[in-house]
């Protein structure tokens, strides 16, 4: 039975093989940082969320995802706009550049996960599903 110690190195080894340890840029090797990524691809997703949904989503401090949502504008990817039905509330949306920016991360990195996959003997990809699916519940639940 594997323990902490296993899992640990195991996770590890994941992060950095993937490149999640590089924060400047995608683990499918766009010049862009993970978490504005990860932003882009909520975006194009969903159209236009209010910024406390995209924190929720990112599970970023809202600070942290004002000033993510900053970076997107100051590239000329998001426009922040008051929320129609909330005063205080506020809405992120792409721009058609931001569109353009998903779409090409997106792109590259649909091309990342079908080689990974490939390499991945086919009668175990669902368990490796699976196990990234039930890592994620319990890293949920805790």
């Amino acid at each position: 039975m594997a323990g902490d110690r296993e899992l640990q190195e195991a996770v590890a080894r994941f992060v950095r093989a993937f490149g999640l340890h590089q924060p400047d840029q995608t683990p499918c090797g766009q010049p862009v940082p993970v978490s504005e990524a990860h932003a882009l691809g909520e975006l194009a997703r969903d159209g236009a969320l209010r910024q406390s949904e995209l924190a929720h989503r990112l599970r970023l401090e809202k600070s942290t995802t004002s000033r993510l949502v900053t970076q997107l504008i100051n590239r000329g990817w998001a426009d922040r706009t008051p929320a129609p039905d909330d005063g205080r509330g506020v809405l992120v949306q792409l721009t058609p550049h931001g569109v353009q920016a998903a779409a090409r991360l997106a792109e590259a990195r649909a091309e990342r996960f079908s080689a990974v996959l490939d390499r991945v003997p086919e009668g175990e990809r669902a368990g490796v599903l699976r196990a990234l699916t039930i890592l994620t519940e319990a890293i949920d639940e805790t």
